[in-house]
């Protein structure tokens, strides 16, 4: 059984984005795919802004253990969730396939 986070409250999904942007970083790092991740993310963000203001916005999805810190209209983890998953794919795939 998976541990319990909600105990962290309002910095819960703040701290597992940490926790996996930290694991994306290190990937990354080993794999040295800094850059590739970065232009990556940058290209992709604004698409995943916008698709997460919108849904949002039309109640998709709440997010209830957060910080309650927006910015441009959207939880702050929600800015660090569009760099970490990109972040983790691109990581572990060139920790995979990188070296070939």
């Amino acid at each position: 059984m998976a541990p319990d986070i909600s105990v962290l409250g309002r910095y819960t999904y703040l701290a597992t984005e940490l926790v996996w942007g930290s694991v994306a970083l290190v990937l990354l790092h080993r794999a040295n795919a800094l850059r590739k991740a970065a232009v990556t993310i940058l290209a992709l963000y604004p698409i995943a802004y916008l698709w997460d203001r919108y849904t949002l916005a039309v109640g998709v999805f709440d997010i209830k253990l957060r910080t309650g810190i927006d910015i441009a209209g959207i939880p702050l983890e929600e800015h660090l969730f569009m760099a970490v998953v990109p972040g983790l794919v691109i990581g572990f795939h060139e920790t995979i396939f990188g070296a070939e």
